[in-house]
């Protein structure tokens, strides 16, 4: 199958992306923790329709948007990491969460006592399409900016950038 890329110049650096078969499949910040590797037997096509709409989307974004995602979004990874990603599509946009408040919503979906708040941190980690699942928004408990494979500058400048008051939530 093959993965069509696009590259764009965001005012937090280089961005890729991925897609295939119509979906968004990554996004991810250069050389950012967990960048895919292989990414140059990909094929460069930037009018491929979901990354040219992609290109729309994060242009709006960065000039502080809020655009609805109508995206095809297609990230593989395990029922459980897909199931953390679906709750991080749930965030609001100028909102945050924890990894404790999604680690007991999984529970309570699940049925079940308890889920490890370091294997949801896990799951946040290793998102493949940040931004769109925005693995930024989740905090420590105490507010604070822990981990984002874009590292914590780029995490801060997203909080920024949708207006989020870190200091409301300590």
């Amino acid at each position: 199958m093959t993965t069509f890329t696009s590259h764009y110049q965001s005012p937090l650096g280089p961005i890729t992306a991925a897609a295939q078969d119509g979906a968004l499949t990554g996004l991810w910040f250069d050389r950012q923790k967990y960048f895919p590797a292989g990414i140059d037997e990909w094929e460069a096509a930037p009018d491929y329709p979901v990354l040219a709409d992609l290109g729309d989307w994060l242009e709006g974004y960065f000039k502080g948007a809020k655009p609805a995602i109508s995206l095809a979004l297609a990230p593989a990874g395990s029922e459980f990491r897909q199931k953390v990603w679906r709750i991080l599509r749930d965030i609001p946009y100028g909102a945050t969460t924890t990894y404790g408040a999604i680690a007991r919503q999984m529970a309570a979906e699940q049925g079940r006592e308890v889920v490890s708040a370091q294997a949801v941190g896990g799951a946040v980690g290793h998102n493949p399409i940040s931004i769109l699942i925005p693995c930024h928004r989740v905090v420590g408990s105490t507010g604070h900016l822990t981990g984002y494979a874009g590292g914590l500058n780029k995490k801060q400048a997203l909080l920024d950038l949708e207006h989020i008051d870190r200091e409301a939530i300590k």
